[in-house]
């Protein structure tokens, strides 16, 4: 459902250009509330799910994000900027906090399974995105406008999670010592692992979100495609990641964290280049497959790692995904500005240097022995 919340708008960025009459760079600045808001919400996602629990903290995020939706929606039948931007500050608001809290349970989930999971649990934001990449093509193409796309997602949130929720883990009681801790998101700030871990996941969140943002405009702006089309190459993109997240596992368990996620950067490298520089619409289509699977398993494995100690695992994952949403904040009007003077096609080499540095940090990743402090 975060995925499909996320992707339900996302793949209709043409339509929200066209409807609020925004240049490249006003659209960029409006994408940037998204992560604006997220950004905002991450510090604050440790405390609240160390005081609420993954599933309340799960189930207030979702709220948030639907409240969010309906704002963006009444801005676009209004054709008015300003209260859609203030509902893509909720939506991202709210998605931060349900980030963080869906991460601490998932990584719950995989201590007690004793085997490499978050890739999978991954992979279902990414069927999300799918479809509601597939719903965004379908909508474009059949013409049905995108107010009436986002009424039918911000209802189904809700009923949704409010299902899913009430099968989480239970919240273990907290001793008196641990409420006296409090949730330690500021001694996570001050370990050297953790932002490491943070810094991975930044240069993979920017890979991946440069191509969430603008993988279907660039099509639409630098191929001439149909808007139609354009949603298709986003659709492939999250569909090579769901894939790839899939059967990471396996891979995960062979050979490890670090030599996969060198590996993927350079699928994500021959996926950038080929885009860019591919010259045709068909090209940039393979493009964007090998792009969205080197972009797969940099975020999971970081929420991984940074969980790895489960009594700071709240903390730490805030910390981690604090760092990693500062490619969603700085990315849109990057992309943006850069494309308003050179093309949204070489805009978008800046993520190369995103790429270098997920490899210049992946070893961080590398589990610690047991035993060994988590501030190394």
């Amino acid at each position: 459902m975060n995925g499909l919340a996320f992707a339900s708008f996302i793949s209709r960025t043409p339509s929200i250009q066209g409807v609020l009459g925004l240049s490249l760079g006003q659209l960029g600045l409006l994408l940037l509330c998204v992560s604006g808001g997220a950004v905002a919400g991450l510090p604050l996602s440790g405390p609240i799910v160390h005081k609420l629990g993954p599933a309340r903290a799960v189930l207030a995020g979702s709220l948030t994000v639907s409240l969010g939706l309906a704002l963006l929606i009444v801005g676009l039948f209004a054709g008015v900027v300003a209260p859609a931007a203030i509902g893509l500050v909720f939506t991202g608001l709210g998605v931060g906090v349900w980030d963080v809290a869906m991460n601490v349970e998932g990584a719950d989930v995989e201590r007690r399974l004793g085997r490499p999971l978050m890739p999978r649990l991954h992979a279902a934001f990414s069927l999300g995105t799918v479809a509601g990449a597939g719903v965004g093509a379908a909508s474009a193409a059949t013409g049905v406008p995108i107010e009436v796309q986002l009424i039918v997602v911000a209802l189904l949130i809700p009923v949704v999670v409010t299902v899913a929720t009430r099968r989480f883990l239970p919240v273990p009681v907290s001793t008196e010592e641990e409420k006296a801790a409090g949730s330690g998101v500021l001694a996570a700030w001050r370990e050297p692992r953790t932002l490491l871990i943070g810094l991975l996941v930044l240069g993979f969140a920017f890979t991946e979100g440069s191509a969430n943002d603008w993988i279907a405009l660039a099509l639409v702006k630098g191929y001439g495609t149909s808007e139609a089309l354009g949603a298709v190459a986003f659709g492939l993109f999250v569909s090579a990641m769901t894939a790839a997240r899939w059967v990471g596992v396996p891979v995960l368990e062979r050979f490890g964290r670090v030599v996969v996620l060198r590996a993927t950067a350079v699928f994500a490298l021959l996926g950038l280049l080929l885009v860019v520089f591919g010259g045709s619409t068909p090209v940039a289509l393979c493009g964007a497959l090998l792009w969205g699977v080197g972009a797969s398993l940099g975020f999971p494995v970081g929420m991984s790692a940074a969980a790895d100690d489960p009594a700071r695992a709240a903390a730490r994952v805030s910390v981690v995904s604090s760092i990693g949403y500062t490619a969603f904040l700085a990315g849109p009007p990057l992309i943006g500005l850069l494309g308003e003077h050179i093309g949204i096609l070489r805009g978008l080499l800046v993520v190369l240097g995103a790429l270098a540095l997920g490899l210049l940090v992946s070893g961080a990743t590398k589990p610690l022995p047991v035993g060994e402090p988590v501030d190394r």
